[in-house]
């Protein structure tokens, strides 16, 4: 009765978001920089799965490129870094052990760079010189009859400490603890200190007040608050470090009713309710999320359908949105991670179109 409940609630919330004036929210008027990236001449970006981008302004980008082996369980996963003029300066980390399945890239405050990936279920810590400081997590061993890919069983595997099922993202409080998302199957949040000890996790796979349904990006404020993208449950919980629910963030705006998917059938979210499937392809699911710094910091959020990126207050409230789906410049296919150096200037990493964006916001 709860989940029905639950369904109903969420199936009215969409439908009113559907109806609602265009002039409720506004859209945002943006100009996407041409090939703000130069690749030397016999470097491809894969799917474009992590953007982000340090103190000085270099940008790293996470690519599902240079793979190898076939197209189930390839190795793809590639670490490359610019300039902040788009000059291509180094790939980091070749033929890394960990690397597998790629996800994400973030820079912490002292600019060290980390990397997660789905495949191998790791978390790595490089430093600004690119050499490896800390490792999180443990990959599946050649030599094991069993290793193959993670089975998603119902009621999922309790979650061990210190290991991780399809990682996704990391975040950082001013304290200096991490905080990691895990991912696809434990759909929880694991905290670790700076030194790299263990310190407790929370959430649980489910919808209700603090269960995750595919925590797929995580972000933090400057007083150590964590947004979570809860990606199949259509919403970013808000947390403290400890792990207390302190709200949720829904993004409910208007879909144009010639609104097209970047790949396969437009979404009817009520037949995905219907299934108990989870909402990763609803209007206003966050597959990524990224707060400002400064004074007046401001949160970035993006779905799949319609192709849009949000422009949120921390409190929730939305500012405006700009984009759509397709494979042109201004449009979107898939943006899988999102760097926020300001609120005028964006990068974002596409999953569909195998490139990076920069936007500046007008």
């Amino acid at each position: 009765m709860r989940k029905a409940m639950q369904a109903a609630a969420l199936a009215a919330a969409l439908a009113a978001g559907r109806i609602a004036a265009a002039q409720d929210v506004p859209v945002i008027a943006f100009d996407s920089v041409p090939d703000p990236l130069k690749l030397p001449a016999n470097l491809y970006f894969g799917e474009a799965t992590g953007v982000a981008v340090n103190s000085k302004g270099h940008v790293f980008v996470l690519s599902r490129g240079n793979t190898s082996g076939p197209a189930y369980a390839a190795a793809a996963t590639q670490l490359l870094e610019f300039d902040r003029n788009g000059k291509f300066l180094r790939e980091i980390g070749k033929n890394l052990y960990a690397w597998s399945y790629g996800h994400t890239v973030r820079i912490d405050p002292q600019d060290n760079i980390w990397v997660t990936d789905k495949g191998s279920d790791m978390v790595v810590k490089f430093n600004p010189a690119g050499r490896v400081l800390m490792v999180f997590g443990r990959k599946q061993e050649a030599s094991d009859k069993e290793t193959g890919p993670l089975e998603r069983h119902k009621p999922p595997l309790p979650p061990e400490i210190g290991r991780f099922r399809q990682v996704t993202d990391v975040a950082w409080d001013p304290q200096g603890n991490t905080y990691i998302s895990d991912g696809y199957i434990n759909s929880r949040v694991a905290k670790v200190d700076k030194a790299g000890n263990w310190i407790k996790s929370f959430g649980e796979p489910g919808a209700g007040p603090g269960q995750l349904n595919t925590p797929h990006s995580i972000a933090a404020d400057a007083k150590g608050n964590l947004y979570v993208a809860d990606r199949g449950n259509r919403r970013i919980q808000v947390f403290d470090g400890e792990g207390n629910v302190l709200r949720e963030i829904r993004i409910d705006a208007p879909v144009p009713p010639d609104a097209r998917a970047a790949i396969g059938p437009v979404p009817i979210v009520e037949k995905i309710i219907a299934a108990g499937a989870p909402l990763t392809m609803a209007p206003g699911a966050p597959w990524a999320v990224c707060i400002t710094p400064g004074p007046n910091p401001m949160l970035f959020a993006s779905d799949a359908y319609p192709g849009r990126v949000y422009k949120l207050s921390l409190d929730g409230k939305l500012l405006g949105m700009l984009g759509e789906s397709g494979k042109q410049l201004k449009q979107f296919g898939w943006i899988h991670e999102i760097a926020c150096p300001s609120e005028k200037e964006l990068y974002v990493a596409e999953l569909l179109n195998w490139r990076v964006q920069k936007l500046i916001l007008k």
